[in-house]
């Protein structure tokens, strides 16, 4: 009862921010496109007949295109059903899933291909989404990470004081603790009898 009286504000994390559907579409595509071209070139080399390294193109290149054309069509229906819904579940990735499945399957022409295609591309991405992945994540999905503050903690984390790599290496190649010019003339005075000045930018400062 207190809850309904007073109800907790909506966490500004847990907003639904809107996706762009067309950029993540042609984003998948691309990579569809890319994935096909792999798969392209794959069953060209196993092929018995020498047809040549356009035979990825001219034998193959149906593949190239229903690779784009599911990928795409995954992440705009995907986008577009979060959009609708303004959440950001594995049903999105569910609905998506599914009507690319189908179109992979009416490549074929037939009905229990496409019902089967539909419902396994539309399980495997659904149980994705519901594990917290993505086929094609987007920029929406995925956290921002500060790279530059990440590198400065892991620098700051794994460094070692100047004077227990001293202790452990002795001073030169690079690793002079301070006051190491003042000690190097003494050493040079006392062993050498050298009296070594002072360099000309301190003299002068």
């Amino acid at each position: 009862m207190a809850d309904i009286l007073d109800p907790k504000p909506i966490d500004a994390d847990e907003a639904y921010h809107p996706q762009d559907a067309l950029s993540g579409s042609i984003r998948a595509a691309t990579l569809g496109g890319a994935a096909g071209l792999f798969y392209s070139a794959i069953g060209n080399t196993l092929t018995k007949q020498n047809i040549g390294a356009f035979g990825v193109f001219t034998r193959f290149g149906g593949n190239i295109g229903l690779f784009a054309a599911a990928g795409g069509t995954y992440q705009f229906i995907a986008s577009a059903s979060a959009n609708l819904r303004e959440k950001n579940d594995f049903v999105n990735h569910s609905i998506g899933g599914t009507v690319a499945g189908a179109l992979i399957g009416a490549s074929s022409r037939k009905m229990p291909s496409v019902v089967l295609n539909a419902f396994l591309l539309g399980a495997i991405s659904s149980v994705a989404g519901f594990t917290g992945t993505s086929v094609f994540p987007s920029s929406v999905d995925a956290p921002e990470v500060d790279r530059i503050a990440e590198k400065e903690e892991m620098r700051n984390r794994f460094r070692r004081p100047v004077n227990e790599t001293i202790n452990e290496l002795g001073e030169g190649r690079g690793i002079y603790g301070q006051g190491y010019e003042e000690r190097r003339r003494q050493r040079l005075k006392e062993n050498y009898g050298i009296d070594v000045p002072e360099p000309f930018y301190k003299s002068t400062s």
